[in-house]
C-alpha cells in the first residue's frame, strides 16, 4: 500500500492515515546508537536559594535557578536524560536542562520523514533540528533516527514532521518544559493542542492549494480541540470538556498546531493571565482574548472565580479568510467546573468577538534583551506572490528574495558544510552570517495582502516593530523598540506590511525561516540562515548524519515517486492513476513545512 503522498485514491488516503501517525510496529526497528556524544554540562548553581518550585512560589526552580535566569547564561545540570520511544504524538515531557533522546521510526511504505522540535533552540547542535533538506536527509520508509537535544528553555512547545505538509496529517505532538513562572498557580492542566482538520490528506490539499485555479487554500472541515469536537455539518464526534477547581488557578499551554488557521481563542466570563509567549517568560498580563497564528504558543493563567456551571471556550476566525476559514461556524470546547453537569451544554455564548489577522504585542520579557540601535543596517527580506504557469496551469509561488526555495531533500545544508562544498546552488535560498555574536537586523517586507505567521528555527527573535504599508529605515527608526521588545519563535506579520527583526549571531548551524501556513511554504515562502559556517563542523558530528543520507539516497534511487528533480511547475509526474479532479499527480517539492 502507497502513502497518502503518492495515492489517486480517497480511500487509501483515509486508510494510510494510520501509518501516517504510528510510527511503531509490533517489532520496531532497533536504532543505530548516536556515537561520541558531546559531554554532559555539569554546571554551578549560580543563584541565591530560593526554595523549591510549588504552589506558592512558582518563580523558583530547584531552589538556585529563578525566573529571572537567563537561560543564554546558565541553564540548570541535566537532572534527568528523556528517553521517548512511542508513537502517536506523546506529548514529551522535561525539565529544564534535562537532555531528550527521541526514536523515531518511519514505517510508512513510500514516505520520508524528519521531526522538528519547534521553538527549542538547539545550542550547538543544528544537526538535531529535524528539518530535512536544512539538517538532515528525511528517514526514508523501515528506517529509524536518534534524536539527542538538550532543552535549554522552558515552557511550551510541540513537534511535528518537517517532511512536505506531512504534520497536516496528525505527525504532531505536545513538548513540555518545566521550568519556574513569572506566576503562582495550583493546577497545571496540560498541553491544550488546537488545529484545523481537513478530511482529505494534506498532500492532496497541497496540491489543489497551488494551482491559482481553484482559488486559494481550501477551508479547513473543523478545528480541534485536543483532538476533539463535534461534527459541523452532520451527526458524531462530541466537544473536549476540560474540568476547573473551583476557588484554584489553572495553567493551560495553548498551541496553534493548524495548517493554515489563526485562532482568536477566549473563555466565556474568564481571562486569561499570560506568562509566556512561545518559550519566552513574561510580565504576567492579563487579556480577555488572545490571537494564535500558526505555530504560536502561550502559557495562561485561569483562575476559576465565577459560579460552577459550565463555560464555552471559543475560537474565532477572521471572516474574510485573510488568515484561515473554517466550515465549523462556532468552532468551541467546554471547561467545566467540578461539580458541574458533566453532559449539559453551556448556555451562555458570550459577547461575539470579531476576530482579525493581527497578531498580539505588548509582552515585556522576563529575561531583557537589548538590541543595540546604534548600529541598526537591516538587510531586506521582501516577500512576494507571483503566478508562473507549469504543465498543471498557473500556480502560487510565495518568494523571498525573488526566490521561491526548493530544498535539496538528498543534500542538505550541513552535508555540504561536512563535505567543505561552498557550490550552494540557488534555488535553496541561503543567506550566510558569518560573523560572531553580533546583533542582526532584517526588514521582512510582505508584498501582498495576505498576512504570514514567521517561524525562526535556532532563535527566539527580537520583534522590534511591525506596520503597514513599506518600512523606510531612514525616516521610520521612531517605530521600532530596542529595549527588551516582544521576543518569540513565531511572530505574525501584517498583509501589506512589515516586520522588523533582530537576532544574536550565538548559535552557529543552519536555520530555516518561513512561513508556518503549510500551503505558503510549501510553495516557496522560506529562506536559509548559515550562521557561523565555519564554526560548525568543530561542535557537532556532521558525519552522524551520512548512514541516514545514504539510506535515503538508495531509497530514493528506487522509489517510482522519488527523486524530486525540480521545482514541480514544470515536469509532470508520470505515476500510476489519475491526480486531483483530472490533473496529473506530482512529485513534493518546496513542501518543508
Amino acid at each position: 500500500m502507497r502513502g497518502c503522498f503518492n495515492s489517486p485514491t480517497a480511500a487509501c488516503c483515509a486508510v494510510v492515515l494510520g501509518f501516517l501517525v504510528s510510527f511503531s510496529l509490533a517489532n520496531p526497528i532497533v536504532p543505530h546508537p548516536v556515537v561520541d556524544l558531546l559531554p554532559r554540562q555539569t554546571i554551578t548553581p549560580g543563584g541565591k536559594p530560593c526554595g523549591q518550585n510549588n504552589a506558592t512560589n512558582r518563580a523558583c526552580w530547584k531552589n538556585s535557578w529563578n525566573i529571572s535566569t537567563d537561560y543564554e547564561v546558565t541553564t540548570p545540570p541535566a537532572f534527568n536524560t528523556r528517553t521517548v520511544d512511542q508513537f502517536p504524538g506523546p506529548t514529551i515531557s522535561a525539565d529544564w536542562g534535562d537532555y531528550i533522546i527521541v526514536n523515531v521510526y518511519n514505517d510508512m511504505q513510500d514516505n520520508g520523514t524528519s521531526i522538528h522540535w519547534h521553538g527549542i533552540r538547539q545550542f550547538g547542535e543544528s544537526n538535531q533540528d529535524g528539518a530535512n533538506g536544512v539538517t538532515e536527509c528525511p528517514i526514508p520508509p523501515g528506517h529509524s533516527k536518534q534524536y539527542d537535544f538538550h532543552v535549554t528553555q522552558y515552557g511550551t512547545s510541540w513537534y511535528h514532521s518537517h517532511y512536505s505538509n506531512q504534520y497536516g496529517n496528525g505527525v504532531v505532538g505536545s513538548l513540555i518544559v518545566n521550568g519556574p513562572s513569572s506566576a503562582n498557580w495550583d493546577i497545571d492542566l496540560g498541553p491544550y493542542m488546537m488545529n484545523d482538520y481537513y478530511w482529505e490528506t494534506a498532500d492532496r490539499l497541497t496540491l489543489r492549494a497551488e494551482l491559482v485555479a481553484n482559488g486559494g487554500p481550501p477551508d479547513s472541515d473543523n478545528i480541534m480541540f485536543r483532538g476533539k469536537n463535534v461534527h459541523p455539518t452532520g451527526t458524531g464526534g462530541s466537544y473536549d470538556r476540560i474540568t476547573l477547581t473551583p476557588g484554584k488557578k489553572h495553567l493551560l499551554r495553548l498551541i496553534n498546531a493548524s495548517v493554515d488557521n489563526s485562532l482568536t481563542v477566549s473563555l466565556v466570563g474568564h481571562n486569561f493571565t499570560v506568562i509566556a509567549t512561545d518559550l519566552v517568560a513574561v510580565t504576567p498580563t492579563v487579556r480577555n482574548k488572545l490571537f494564535l497564528g500558526v505555530g504560536q504558543r502561550y502559557d495562561v493563567i485561569i483562575e476559576a472565580n465565577q459560579a460552577v456551571g459550565n463555560y464555552w471556550f471559543n475560537a474565532t476566525l477572521e471572516t474574510a479568510n485573510n488568515c484561515g476559514k473554517t466550515r465549523n461556524k462556532f468552532p468551541a470546547a467546554i471547561f467545566s467546573y467540578t461539580g458541574a453537569s458533566t453532559t449539559a451544554l453551556p448556555t451562555n455564548k458570550g459577547t461575539p468577538l470579531v476576530a482579525t489577522c493581527v497578531g498580539e504585542t505588548g509582552f515585556s520579557p522576563i529575561v531583557s534583551r537589548t538590541a543595540p540601535s546604534t548600529n541598526f543596517a537591516p538587510s531586506a527580506l521582501p516577500i512576494s506572490l507571483n503566478f508562473p504557469t507549469g504543465p498543471r496551469g498557473q500556480v502560487f509561488e510565495w518568494r523571498v528574495k525573488n526566490t521561491p526555495i526548493v530544498v535539496e531533500w538528498d543534500h542538505p545544508v550541513l552535508e555540504y558544510i561536512l563535505e567543505g562544498n561552498n557550490s550552494f546552488p540557488a534555488m535553496i535560498n541561503l543567506v550566510q552570517v558569518p560573523q560572531a555574536d553580533v546583533w542582526t537586523y532584517w526588514v521582512i517586507q510582505n508584498d501582498f495582502v495576505l498576512p504570514h505567521p514567521i517561524h525562526l528555527h535556532g532563535h527566539d527573535f527580537l520583534v522590534l516593530g511591525l506596520g503597514s504599508g513599506t518600512f523606510n529605515a531612514a525616516t521610520m527608526m521612531n517605530q521600532l523598540n530596542f529595549v527588551n521588545p516582544v521576543r518569540r519563535d513565531v511572530a505574525q506579520m501584517a498583509g501589506s506590511g512589515w516586520m522588523v527583526i533582530a537576532y544574536k549571531t550565538d548559535n552557529p548551524g543552519v536555520w530555516l525561516m518561513h512561513c508556518h501556513i503549510g500551503w505558503h511554504v510549501a510553495a516557496g515562502l522560506g529562506i536559509q540562515f548559515l550562521e557561523r559556517k565555519s564554526e560548525i563542523p568543530g561542535l557537532m558530528h556532521l558525519d552522524q548524519m551520512e548512514p541516514n543520507c545514504q539510506a535515503w539516497r538508495t531509497y530514493q534511487a528506487t522509489s517510482p515517486y522519488l527523486p524530486k528533480t525540480d521545482s514541480g511547475l514544470k515536469k509532470r509526474f508520470a505515476g500510476e492513476g489519475g491526480g486531483l479532479e483530472g490533473q496529473v499527480m506530482e512529485p513534493a517539492v518546496r513542501r518543508i513545512a
